[in-house]
């Protein structure tokens, strides 16, 4: 992977893949995952490449290859989708289509009302809890952080501790992104301007339904392949949902 400073000082780790002259797309991965997991394992960058597209992939802060801060303050005033733009004016973007995963599609939805280059967006694995933010936030942080995973109550909570064991995730970087002032912060759909495939799994109850989402953003569409949370990405269907939205 290559690395870039961003905007703050933060080192953050990135791949680009397929040809240089191919219409730009950036990749945002979702929570305790990275740009491998997320990404490439399922097979969405080979997909996107075979289709014509440049693929820019990055781990994002407290995650995968990229610095680690523990600070919640790290993670504040919108810090990850500042990253993305520092990013794309690091690699002399033009013109992008962006697409997220779960806390990548969180991201992308602060990211592209303040970034004038995106040209369509997709919004993977999320659904009506982006409009109403009711994901249990504290009991998440306080559950990456304990002692005994069995002690965990909520089983959102319980989750998302077990997915960062599996994934070998730095659990105190990812407190710190669960406390951080940002995750209390309105998500501006109603300004995302740009054409939006919200994209779901149909047996992903983590979530929410994806309609109240996609009747927010004036124009967009649903989506729903097989699967749950972490198993809709496989499903060759996901891939080429993007790839048919983006042409």
């Amino acid at each position: 992977m290559e690395r870039f400073t961003s905007f703050d000082g933060t080192a953050i780790a990135y791949v680009t893949a397929g040809a240089a002259d191919g219409p730009d797309v950036l990749l945002l991965h979702g929570f305790a995952a990275d740009h491998r997991l997320n990404w490439v394992a399922p097979g969405v960058v080979d997909a996107l490449v075979d289709a014509g597209h440049h693929v820019i992939a990055l781990d994002a802060r407290g995650h995968g290859q990229s610095d680690k801060p523990r600070e919640p303050s790290a993670y504040e005033a919108d810090a990850m989708p500042r990253d993305a733009q520092a990013l794309l004016d690091h690699l002399d973007v033009e013109t992008v289509d962006i697409v997220g995963y779960s806390m990548g599609s969180v991201v992308s939805s602060r990211l592209v009302p303040m970034e004038p280059r995106t040209r369509r967006l997709v919004l993977g694995g999320v659904g009506a809890g982006l409009v109403t933010g009711n994901l249990p936030r504290a009991d998440i942080a306080d559950g990456l952080l304990a002692d005994d995973p069995a002690t965990i109550e909520d089983p959102t909570a319980r989750a998302f501790r077990m997915f960062a064991d599996s994934t070998g995730a730095d659990r105190h970087s990812l407190w710190a992104i669960q406390k951080a002032g940002i995750v209390r912060q309105r998500t501006p759909i109603g300004d995302i301007r740009v054409p939006t495939l919200v994209l779901v799994g149909r047996d992903d109850v983590l979530v929410g339904p994806p309609e109240p989402l996609a009747a927010a953003i004036s124009g967009a569409r649903v989506e729903v392949v097989e699967g749950d949370h972490l198993s809709a990405v496989v499903d060759p269907a996901f891939s080429k949902a993007i790839i048919d939205f983006l042409a």
